[in-house]
């Protein structure tokens, strides 16, 4: 957060204002992942309550649970049969070693990305969203992220943001990005911390 505040007096004006900022963590590299899968393009609320219809039907998020179980009740907790296939898929990868969730953690943040991407149904801000709250990587500041690029354009009053915007910022904030991150989706949701 001081650096932050160092690198960008706009940023660290909001900081000031919100102070620390506490996202959840789901420290499983599967679950993380499905919960991933779960949010992609729905609000946060829609997420939440499907991800706990989920925890509440299958108990622990495990390929070893989701394996067993049809894309069918996978989508009966509220997500598309799209979504819930690519959920079954994975958790076979995963069951039958095709896939080596484990050692995601070893390796550098693109690499996770690559081979993320590999896996039908997921694509770079999946894999960025779990570096950021499974991974806990430093330095994640996503440009799929819709949220993310709201709040920077209402934090410096840009009618449109373009890619070159965005790199400028995400080098500033390097290489705590993830923190920017946060502070970037407090702002979309609450327009009135950039003023």
């Amino acid at each position: 957060m001081d650096y932050l505040k160092q690198q960008d007096k706009k940023l660290g004006q909001v900081i000031d204002r919100i102070g620390l900022v506490e996202r959840a963590v789901i420290p499983d590299l599967f679950a993380a992942l499905v919960n991933s899968i779960v949010g992609q393009q729905i609000s946060m609320k829609a997420a939440d309550t499907i991800w706990l219809r989920m925890q509440e039907r299958f108990t622990e998020i495990t390929p070893e649970n989701l394996v067993v179980k049809t894309a069918e009740e996978v989508q009966q907790c509220g997500i598309t049969m799209k979504k819930a296939l690519y959920i079954k898929n994975i958790a076979q990868a995963v069951d039958s070693g095709a896939f080596n969730i484990a050692g995601l953690a070893k390796l550098p943040d693109e690499e996770v990305c690559r081979r993320l991407s590999a896996l039908p149904g997921v694509g770079r801000w999946t894999a960025e969203m779990l570096m950021t709250f499974c991974l806990q990587r430093k330095d994640v500041v996503s440009w799929g992220d819709l949220a993310i690029r709201r709040g920077m354009m209402l934090l410096y009053r840009h009618r449109k943001l373009d890619r070159a915007k965005f790199e400028k910022y995400r080098r500033r904030y390097s290489p705590f990005g993830t923190i920017a991150s946060f502070y970037l989706w407090e702002i979309a949701a609450d327009s009135n911390l950039k003023k």
